[in-house]
């Protein structure tokens, strides 16, 4: 991309970080809003549990910020879904530590390089933090409908 690209910035890193971390809390307030059981057993129409999308998230953010800042991008993890709720809360948090830790080391040219994450998708690097939120929203968002499918009203999508 030619400099004038760099100069036409939308939102600064700070910003950028925390319109994805404010995802990330209310991701964290449905997560708690489920049931134990259903996180992990209730479904509609064939889509996976509440828990295997959590994981999904888990899986691309944990290994996706430490490619976006070092280059060096590992395969999504294959680590196992925790058995409680307690525990996927508590992996959550640890990756949004590191989210915290690992973001200020992006510096503003790396967000317009372009890069294969995971090896498999090319992207320029705002793109695939874009994809990491708009993955995460589109979850979520499936995560909201179980949740009113199970009598339960979920938080304030707007409350960040």
């Amino acid at each position: 991309m030619e400099n004038d690209t760099l100069k036409a910035l939308v939102i600064d890193s700070k910003s950028f970080l925390e319109h994805w971390q404010g995802h990330r809390r209310l991701t964290r307030r449905v997560i708690e809003a489920f049931p134990e059981k259903d996180l992990y057993s209730f479904t509609i129409g064939g889509m996976r549990t509440f828990s295997e999308m959590v994981m999904e998230l888990i899986k691309i953010a944990k290994p996706g910020i430490a490619g976006v800042v070092s280059g060096t991008w590992k395969e999504i993890d294959h680590m196992p879904t925790p058995d409680t709720k307690e525990e996927i809360l508590a992996l959550w948090d640890e990756i949004t530590e590191s989210i915290d830790t690992l973001w200020p080391q992006i510096t503003s040219s790396r967000f317009m390089e372009k890069d294969v994450a995971f090896g498999l998708y090319e992207n320029y690097i705002y793109g695939s933090l874009l994809y990491f939120v708009d993955n995460e929203i589109h979850h979520r968002g499936q995560g909201y409908v179980y949740l009113r499918a199970l009598g339960i009203t979920p938080p304030p999508f707007w409350e960040r």
